[in-house]
């Protein structure tokens, strides 16, 4: 063989695994709940960015305008309708997405507090923490944060779990709270916003059981604290020297989920991969 071919070759080499190695790239895949808003829609934004086929869910009646207009701009966005809280309905879009791998399962759904008072649709609206005051407390409002913040991040992982082990990042993320933490206040931890604090201190803890379940399958749980965010709930509060951009916290919680491995799965990260205290 010539010395001119034999560069040829090696060059062609070369471009074909380059070529390859993009190719694993795009064809990595993220499912993320409450898409349509706040966090979820970020990590659907960016994640798509970046050339990921993600699968954003939410549980509108309607196609959220949010995401007609993500799909309009990323082909590679598909959107679904999922309550997490809804066992079967779970069931049913894991069943329509079986060959599907999901590389990176996020866990973002969540309620924050008492929405009631808002019009349908407006997640401009801040809702109201009062009946979260020891004296005050709505125990249905109890019920529903409780359904959908610890309950259903256990069952969109475990549904979806066959996807995301056919994957090949094999990662798991809830998005918790540093308002979950039972150490880091002591001894006078504040009071108030008692469901919403008791519900991430238990998402913290059955997310840390649930890595020590799958870490024989090789899967990674990564436990976050988006710190605190100028979500369209929070807007109100922009101006105020301690909130962070969506964009940034998300970008970071990116970050962190990428470095984050097997060695540590079930810990608890802020955002930009610091420890928490539990």
């Amino acid at each position: 063989m010539s010395v001119t071919r034999g560069i040829w070759l090696a060059r062609l080499i070369v471009a074909v695994a380059s070529s390859a190695a993009v190719g694993v790239a795009s064809a990595e895949t993220v499912l993320v709940t409450g898409a349509n808003s706040g966090l979820g829609l970020e990590f659907a934004k960016q994640y798509a960015a970046k050339g990921w086929t993600v699968i954003a869910t939410h549980r509108r009646r309607e196609l959220p305008q949010t995401l007609a207009e993500l799909v309009a701009q990323y082909p590679k966005v598909r959107v679904e309708t999922l309550d997490v809280t809804d066992l079967e309905q779970a069931k049913a879009l894991a069943a329509k997405l079986e060959d599907v791998p999901i590389d990176i399962l996020v866990n973002n759904a969540g309620v924050y507090n008492d929405r009631s008072g808002c019009a349908s649709g407006d997640d401009a609206c801040p809702g109201s923490y009062q009946t979260q005051s020891f004296g005050q407390l709505d125990f249905t409002l109890l019920d529903t944060i409780m359904d959908v913040n610890i309950k259903g991040p256990l069952i969109v992982s475990q549904t979806f779990y066959p996807n995301v082990k056919a994957s090949t990042l094999k990662k798991i993320v809830a998005v918790s709270s540093s308002n979950g933490t039972i150490t880091g206040e002591l001894p006078n931890p504040w009071p108030g916003a008692m469901f919403y604090r008791m519900s991430k201190a238990a998402l913290n803890r059955e997310m840390q059981i649930v890595a020590s379940s799958v870490k024989t399958d090789g899967v990674t749980v990564v436990i976050l604290n988006p710190g605190p965010t100028l979500t369209e709930h929070q807007e109100f509060l922009r101006g105020n020297p301690i909130m962070l951009e969506m964009s940034f916290t998300v970008e970071n919680m990116i970050n962190t989920i990428a470095k984050t491995t097997l060695a540590a799965t079930g810990q608890f990260w802020r955002y930009d991969g610091v420890p928490e205290k539990w």
